[in-house]
C-alpha cells in the first residue's frame, strides 16, 4: 500500500499531549528533551500539565504540537527499525505541520524547528493588533462559491478591508481571514445563501491572509538562519498542492505560507494522483485523518498518537 504521512496544525493541541508515548518511549522523550533545550524553556512540563490556556498561546502551540508529530514519527522509525521513506511516500503537514513533516523527514533539524516555530508563533501573535483580524468557518460551502462570495464582499465595500480564503481544508470546509469587519461582511453574505454553518473561530490573529506580512518578513529572517536539507521522502507543500524536493523552493514557501492559502483539500486530491491509497496523521487528535474521506473517497486516513496504535500500524506493515 503506498501512503503519505500527514502532520496536523494548529487546534489539535491538548493538555496532557505526547505523555504516554513519553513513558513508553525513550526516544520519543529525547524529543521532547531536545525540544525544552532548544527553547529554554519547560515545554513538556506545559504540554503534559497545562494549563490549556497556556498551551493555546500560539508560541507554544506551535512547537508542542511538531514534537509530538516528530516524536510518533521517531518511534515509528525506532520501533519498526524502518526509516521513514520505507513507510512513506510523501509527507504534508497543515500550517505549521508543514514543518513538523519537513522534520520528520530530516529537511530540518528538531532544535532548529523549535526555534522556528516558536518564533513563528511570537511573529503571528504580533502581526496584527488584537481586535483588528479575525477568522471564520464556512461549513456546507464549496471553495468557488466562497470565492465568490468573498469577490462580492470586496467589490461592495467602501474600505480597504480585506478577506480571503486561509483555507481549503475539504468540500465543505473552507475558512476566511483577514479584518474582522470583512469577515463578517462575507458571512452575511454567506448566511444569504443558505450556508449550512458559519461561525467566528476562536483565534488570537487572522492566520494565512495578507495581513501576516509582518510575520512573513521575520520568517524569511529566521529561516536564512537555518540548514535545510532535501527531504528523505517529496513535501506536498500547502501553497502549491504540489510535490518539492530542493532546499531552497522550501525555504521559499515556508515564508509564502504565512501570508498563502492552505490548499489542503487540493493537496489530498494530489497525493490520490500519485497513488496514494493512505493518509496516516502523526501527532495530535484525528482531524487529518476524519477528512480524507471528505475529500477523496478511495483513500483511507488513520491516526497514530499513542502506543497502541503505533503497533497496530508497525504490525500492519
Amino acid at each position: 500500500m503506498k501512503r503519505a504521512f500527514v502532520f496536523p496544525g494548529q487546534g489539535s493541541q491538548t493538555v496532557g499531549m505526547g505523555k504516554e508515548l513519553s513513558d513508553a518511549f525513550t526516544v520519543a522523550k529525547e524529543v521532547f528533551q531536545e525540544v525544552d533545550d532548544a527553547l529554554g524553556q519547560n515545554l513538556t512540563k506545559l504540554m503534559t500539565e497545562g494549563p490549556i490556556e497556556e498551551l493555546t498561546l500560539t508560541e507554544n502551540t506551535q512547537p508542542a504540537l511538531m514534537a509530538t508529530s516528530v516524536a510518533v514519527a521517531r518511534v515509528l522509525e525506532k520501533e519498526g527499525g524502518k526509516k521513514l521513506a520505507d513507510m512513506a511516500e510523501f509527507v504534508a503537514g497543515h500550517s505549521l505541520g508543514e514543518y513538523s513533516a519537513l522534520t520528520a523527514a530530516g529537511s530540518l533539524q528538531l532544535a532548529d524547528t523549535a526555534r522556528l516555530l516558536k518564533a513563528r508563533g511570537l511573529a503571528m501573535q504580533k502581526a496584527v493588533p488584537v481586535g483588528v483580524g479575525a477568522m471564520a468557518a464556512l461549513l456546507g460551502m464549496d471553495i468557488k462559491p466562497v470565492e465568490d462570495l468573498v469577490a462580492e464582499a470586496a467589490s461592495t465595500s467602501e474600505n480597504d478591508e480585506i478577506c480571503v480564503v486561509a483555507n481549503d481544508n475539504a468540500d465543505g470546509q473552507v475558512v476566511l481571514s483577514g479584518h474582522k469587519g470583512a469577515v463578517e461582511r462575507v458571512i452575511e453574505l454567506a448566511k444569504e445563501k443558505g450556508v449550512r454553518k458559519a461561525m467566528m473561530l476562536p483565534v488570537s490573529a487572522p492566520f494565512h491572509c495578507p495581513l501576516m506580512q509582518p510575520a512573513a518578513d521575520e520568517m524569511k529572517a529566521q529561516l536564512a538562519k537555518v540548514t535545510i536539507a532535501p527531504p528523505a521522502v517529496p513535501l506536498v507543500a500547502n501553497v502549491t498542492a504540489d510535490q518539492v524536493s530542493d532546499p531552497e523552493t522550501i525555504r521559499n514557501l515556508l515564508v509564502e505560507q504565512v501570508t498563502g492559502r492552505v490548499r489542503w483539500r487540493e493537496s489530498v486530491l494530489y497525493m490520490g494522483q500519485q497513488e496514494i491509497e493512505s493518509l496516516v496523521e502523526l501527532g495530535t487528535g484525528k482531524v487529518l485523518s476524519a477528512m480524507v474521506r471528505r475529500i477523496n473517497k478511495a483513500m483511507t486516513g488513520s491516526a497514530l498518537q499513542g502506543p497502541s496504535d503505533i503497533e497496530a500500524f508497525l504490525n500492519s506493515l
